[in-house]
């Protein structure tokens, strides 16, 4: 059950740094900056935000080896690469449509748990909730129609979603729990994404007009949508539970598609509400009889982000 004025603050503050983020992406990709930069650079910018953190706390970043290596899998998966597919997908897709698309992550995690043998006992009504929500995605999509929104941008978003999910099942077995405090696991996580997504910079090509407007809406993705939010995630499982963070996570598209409609007036169609609607239905179904343990993903599922 959700707390009182405090927390539902808290959840809303949440919910607008989070899903604020496909707006700022938007912004960054329309005036002048590339993918991989947008990448690179909310990564780096988020990591610094948690470093910070981790040390105010006196959290120690992982020193092993083995951790490292995992890492480098956790933050290409959770991090690097869906950062880099959502601005891909953004450069032709709203970015209302894209904070809707982030939401079918559950869906992907729900497949690759039974894929894998970790998901059991689906049963009528969660089974019901993964069809639901893919076809709610199947209806924003509308590829029965000649204007409808299934290209490659689309399909990069939900790559995004589904690399989310890959990271997410990857995690709960190899990282979480292993010792290493939360804050400092979730730094040395964007320390390493941004070390991966620096790699690849000089493959992304050079900026085009890039302008001020560009440099804070990537300064205000990469600080507030994706450090500071990483740690107002924790504090929030911490505080209320994994329901209240996951709560979170319904609220992030409808905190998309308002901003989107608002601030860069994208069109919303009766299509796209009611895709978006479906959807959240579906998700909400899926996660009927979730397990306890499952917490530190639910969590993390809520919205890692944009």
């Amino acid at each position: 059950m959700i707390g009182g004025r405090g927390s539902l603050a808290r959840m809303g503050v949440l919910a607008l740094l989070w899903g604020s983020g496909f707006l700022w992406i938007k912004l960054a990709l329309n005036n002048g900056l590339t993918p991989l930069q947008i990448t690179f650079v909310r990564s780096a910018l988020g990591a610094a935000v948690l470093v910070g953190l981790a040390w105010s706390a006196r959290q120690r970043l992982p020193r092993d080896r083995a951790t490292w290596g995992r890492l480098v899998v956790a933050a290409f998966f959770c991090n690097a690469l869906p950062f880099f597919l959502f601005s891909v997908g953004e450069q032709s897709v709203d970015s209302g449509v894209a904070g809707v698309l982030n939401a079918t992550t559950p869906l992907w995690s729900l497949l690759i748990g039974l894929a894998l043998g970790t998901e059991r006992g689906l049963g009528p009504v969660r089974l019901g909730g993964l069809l639901l929500g893919f076809a709610g995605t199947l209806l924003i999509f509308a590829p029965w129609q000649a204007a409808g929104l299934l290209s490659w941008g689309a399909l990069a978003l939900l790559g995004a979603a589904a690399s989310y999910a890959v990271a997410f099942a990857y995690m709960a077995r190899r990282l979480t729990g292993k010792g290493t405090a939360p804050i400092a696991l979730s730094a040395a996580q964007l320390v390493t994404a941004a070390g991966l997504s620096a790699l690849a910079l000089p493959a992304g090509g050079a900026s085009v007009n890039l302008n001020a407007t560009a440099v804070i809406a990537v300064v205000v993705l990469g600080i507030f949508s994706t450090g500071l939010t990483f740690y107002l995630n924790y504090r929030l499982i911490a505080d209320e539970g994994a329901t209240s963070a996951a709560t979170v996570g319904y609220l992030l598209p409808v905190v998309s598609v308002a901003l989107g409609a608002l601030v860069l007036h994208e069109e919303l169609g009766l299509r796209v509400i009611a895709g978006m609607a479906v959807v959240l239905v579906g998700v909400g179904l899926t996660r009927w009889h979730r397990q306890p343990a499952g917490h530190v993903q639910a969590g993390r599922e809520a919205g890692t982000a944009s």
